[in-house]
């Protein structure tokens, strides 16, 4: 995926997010984005399902709602995110940074978070049913 790609789907998310007529909700479903810059955006209810997220930096972003089941987010920075009733089974978690991660009633049901650094992580209410590579 170009960047030129990913700019507009970035700038209809943002029209669909202010509930503009011509805005379109974020799709990246089997998108490679690996190391893409994805920081400091709002891309609550987004879908990532199936993105190669891989090394990305996605720090202090909004992802509320949003759907990342079966994603690749190895090595993906995604400190200070909100990630608030995120949707991320299956997803590949291994050694990501989720750093002080609002994580509240999250879905990491069979999420591989081998090596990843949950320092200051808000898990509340979260289900981890399944999940690999943490302890509570």
């Amino acid at each position: 995926m170009t960047q030129q790609e990913i700019n507009k789907i970035l700038r209809l998310h943002a029209a669909w997010l202010a509930k503009e007529p011509d805005g379109k909700r974020a799709d990246f479903t089997g998108a490679y984005l690996f190391r893409a810059n994805m920081a400091g955006l709002d891309l609550s209810h987004a879908n990532m399902t199936r993105a190669d997220l891989t090394d990305a930096n996605m720090t202090g972003s909004d992802f509320t709602g949003s759907d990342f089941t079966g994603a690749d987010l190895t090595y993906a920075n995604m400190a200070g995110a909100d990630l608030t009733g995120v949707k991320m089974t299956r997803a590949n978690l291994t050694d990501a940074d989720l750093t002080g991660d609002k994580m509240t009633d999250a879905v990491l049901i069979g999420a591989n978070l081998t090596g990843a650094d949950l320092t200051g992580v808000d898990l509340t209410y979260a289900n981890m049913a399944g999940a690999i590579g943490w302890e509570d």
